[in-house]
């Protein structure tokens, strides 16, 4: 069995339980980090962050665990849509506590800017289709 340390303060109620419903799990399934990245399509530094809380394990890897260690998928995927809800998006988690407050203490998450770019240039090109196939119908068909 693994010796865990423990999850960071900062980590809410119900990604804390999603995490330590993971790691019971890979504790039962007796492997290694290494191993289980093996078998499944996550590293294993990608395991040693989804386990330790650093970051929020992808829905695919609660699944891929729940696989090797042939349990009930159902449970842990509604404690990852729990998890998910209030799981800190765009901000990395860190394990001390948290640092003082400063000027960046209003500034919004660094996932928020891409997700805000992102949407614009969706429009953008949803614009520019809409533009062109209203041009495209127009214009003369060019039969003569």
């Amino acid at each position: 069995m693994t010796r865990w340390r423990p999850l960071p303060d900062v980590l809410p109620r119900e990604a804390r339980h999603l995490v330590e419903q993971l790691r019971a799990l890979k504790d039962r399934t007796g492997l290694s980090l290494a191993e289980l990245a093996r078998r499944t399509a996550y590293s294993k530094s990608s395991w040693q962050r989804y386990l330790s809380g650093a970051k929020q394990p992808p829905r695919g890897a609660v699944q891929a665990l729940c696989r090797v260690a042939g349990a009930d998928q159902a449970r842990l995927l509604a404690l990852w849509d729990l998890a998910d809800t209030t799981w800190p998006h765009g901000v990395p988690v860190a394990a001390g506590p948290a640092g003082p407050a400063g000027p960046l203490a209003d500034a919004p998450p660094a996932g928020a800017e891409y997700r805000r770019w992102r949407a614009a240039a969706l429009v953008s090109f949803g614009v520019i289709v809409v533009l062109l196939a209203g041009l495209l119908w127009v214009l003369p068909s060019g039969s003569g």
